[in-house]
């Protein structure tokens, strides 16, 4: 009986703790949200949409063109869990608009891509086959060469890209991520960091539990404020992504987030394949980055010829930063000049 009487006194207070803690949102978030809900829904996929069949699943792009003879293919390759739509929109329209063909598109288990639903944690996909799924997208799209841009997983995937199929790749655009995310000699993310983490989210749940889709956008808002800050954050953007994704879309599969994860533990190390690599490489990081240190993206530097770093002061493991602009240049600089 005073086994029950704690569990239900503990339940009680993080169910307290769950509605009283509010993440403070930013002032205009409420007026945002509702414009965005009231608005008609800006269409967010503009291109030709298709499948590519990989490893008997079917993956989900969307390929853009620009207006004039494209100067080159860019493939955006996104991060663990996160389908094509969670690229910042003027990111996108930013490639498209300095003459470039982009091509970008859903993870396996994410978006409009097929779930896995048969996986076996015994025997996991991993991110070479990951990279298979890339590959697909480029042919069905009959694409011989592309500039890759990986952010986090996604900078996993095109590393092994660019080993495996090299005269496929004109430029590699690595960010916030890692040649082998269990180096011993690199401080790794520290459990105390999970842990924080995860009671700085349970109070997000009350969105989870209110539900509808205004609960649901400050869910996510206040998601990535816990998570990274506000640097960056573009409140009706978001909103519009999550409405979309929410009325047109699947929404996000966590299954899908473990997943990836997975994949990655089991990789191992790409160093000893990346030295022997002669891809024009751009490795940008965030000095704040908790989830994969900035060491990793300096040992990339390192590592691959030739390799330029841009480091982001005071940038965690995020996109957008704060400044976008200055990002985006930078990318298309080195794009145009490899």
């Amino acid at each position: 009986m005073i086994v029950v009487f704690a569990i239900l006194f503990l339940f009680g207070i993080l169910l307290i703790y769950v509605i009283v803690s509010w993440p403070k949102l930013p002032p205009e978030t409420d007026a945002m949200i509702d414009e965005a809900i009231k608005s008609e829904l800006p269409e967010l996929i503009v291109g030709e949409t298709g499948f590519a069949l990989s490893d008997r699943l079917n993956i989900w792009y969307e390929s853009i063109l620009p207006d004039e003879t494209p100067r080159g293919t860019v493939l955006l390759i996104m991060s663990n869990g996160a389908d094509a739509l969670i690229w910042p929109p003027t990111f996108v329209q930013a490639f498209v608009a300095a003459g470039y063909h982009l091509i970008r598109y859903d993870h396996r288990s994410t978006g409009m891509s097929d779930w896995v639903k048969d996986w076996d944690r015994k025997n996991p996909y991993s991110v070479v086959d990951m990279a298979g799924d890339a590959m697909a997208v480029l042919d069905v799209n009959e694409i011989q060469k592309a500039h890759l841009v990986g952010l986090s997983l996604g900078g996993m995937i095109a590393q092994e890209m660019a080993i495996n199929h090299p005269h496929r790749v004109a430029s590699l655009t690595l960010m916030m991520t890692s040649g082998n995310i269990g180096d011993p000699d690199i401080p790794s993310l520290s459990s105390r960091y999970f842990l924080e983490s995860a009671v700085k989210g349970i109070p997000l749940l009350k969105y989870r539990l209110m539900g509808g889709e205004k609960n649901l956008i400050k869910e996510r808002i206040a998601r990535q404020i816990v998570a990274f800050g506000c640097d960056g954050l573009d409140i009706k953007e978001l909103a519009e992504v999550v409405l979309y994704d929410l009325r047109k879309r699947r929404g996000i599969n966590l299954r899908g987030a473990f997943q990836h994860l997975t994949a990655v533990t089991v990789s191992g190390s790409r160093y000893d394949r990346l030295s022997t690599l002669n891809v024009p490489t751009l490795v940008v990081h965030g000095t704040a980055d908790q989830v994969i240190p900035v060491a990793h993206g300096r040992k990339l530097v390192e590592i691959i010829a030739g390799a330029e770093g841009w480091w982001l002061e005071g940038v965690g493991h995020n996109l957008p930063v704060q400044d976008m602009k200055a990002l985006i240049a930078k990318i298309i600089a080195h794009i145009e000049h490899k």
